[in-house]
């Protein structure tokens, strides 16, 4: 994250939109009116306390369970969305850093982000299948 935070700032969470818009424009619609700097500035955040986190993944898990949950209630998100943010936060990172892309580098964040998106997945999923009643299950 030292790496990440001494080279990017927001304006690189600006580029990760913008390319996820430009590859699956798709999930555009699930952003309607919002602020995307706001945007921009809540996934700096949320992937910086992601990263202090990691000391305590135990203390993070619910976390991510919550935004997952909402991720899913309000905004429709599927597991799919996960493989596709994923793919666009990696790019962002190698983009911006540069030579600081290290395949250490590269494992860690594939690693960070593999917990977070399997957790927030995983908690949309069982919001989504509760909220459409329970083990009719609800496909994603």
């Amino acid at each position: 994250w030292k790496a990440v935070e001494d080279s990017l700032s927001v304006d690189a969470t600006k580029l990760f939109y913008r390319r996820l818009f430009e590859r699956y424009p798709s999930v555009r619609p699930m952003f309607g009116d919002s602020d995307m700097d706001g945007q921009a500035e809540k996934l700096y955040k949320t992937l910086g306390v992601a990263v202090r986190y990691l000391d305590d993944v135990e203390g993070l898990i619910p976390v991510l369970e919550e935004m997952g949950e909402k991720h899913a209630r309000d905004y429709g998100a599927v597991r799919g969305h996960y493989d596709a943010v994923g793919e666009c936060l990696l790019w962002t990172l190698e983009t911006g850093l540069g030579e600081k892309w290290t395949p250490e580098v590269a494992d860690a964040w594939k690693w960070v982000y593999g917990v977070v998106s399997s957790t927030m997945a995983g908690a949309g999923d069982a919001a989504t299948t509760t909220t459409a009643g329970g083990s009719s299950g609800g496909e994603s």
